[in-house]
């Protein structure tokens, strides 16, 4: 059986952009994922990025531009300029985590669910009613968001390590169980075709 670990964080607009097709490529192809949301500025300092802010402005004018574009081609909702954003990506990341080891639920269901809660709906997911509300929707006990905090970070920094050792450096990010990489949720059509020996 194929397996897929997902580098992502809850704040990344391209995570959104990715919608559920990620669960849905792995459905078609008998896959499981391993979800492991992380801390994107982290990594970007160990991997040479840098945050969109910082960017020199003909990729941040590029990045206003494509967001919005690549949405209306997917049919997605998207709001460039949430709220709540940026804002803290741990609490939520905390909340991926427990619910994946708890089971009962749709883990992919709760990822967009949070994302969408960012660039949708404006709800600041550094907020544990939001982070309840998200995890409830998505078929989990809401008491997850207070459980499991020190293992939750233990686990969120782990995925920062295993990322820079798996050569991630953005978000969001497939690595297929041979290795293949693919980065920006405009690669789930080469990893579709991939885990289907067509490429």
């Amino acid at each position: 059986m194929a397996h897929i670990n997902y580098y992502f964080t809850v704040i990344s607009p391209f995570a959104y952009l990715a919608g559920t097709r990620l669960e849905e490529i792995a459905r078609k192809h008998g896959a499981t994922i391993t979800y492991k949301p992380l801390d994107i500025l982290a990594l970007f300092a160990r991997t040479g990025g840098v945050s969109p802010k910082e960017r020199h402005i003909s990729r941040q004018e590029y990045r206003t531009m494509d967001l919005p574009r690549q949405a209306r081609k997917l049919g997605l909702e998207f709001n460039l300029q949430p709220a709540h954003w940026p804002t803290n990506q741990a609490p939520a990341s905390y909340a991926v985590i427990a619910a994946q080891n708890a089971g009962g639920g749709d883990v992919g269901a709760l990822v967009f669910g949070l994302l969408r809660a960012v660039f949708v709906e404006e709800r600041d997911i550094a907020q544990d009613d939001v982070i309840k509300a998200c995890l409830e929707e998505a078929g989990f006990d809401p008491s997850l968001a207070d459980s499991g905090l020190l293992s939750g970070a233990e686990t969120y920094a782990g995925n920062l390590e295993d990322a820079v050792s798996a050569g991630v450096f953005g978000s969001p990010f497939y690595i297929t169980d041979d290795g293949q990489r693919f980065w920006g949720q405009d690669k789930l059509e080469d990893l579709d075709m991939v885990l289907g020996g067509k490429l």
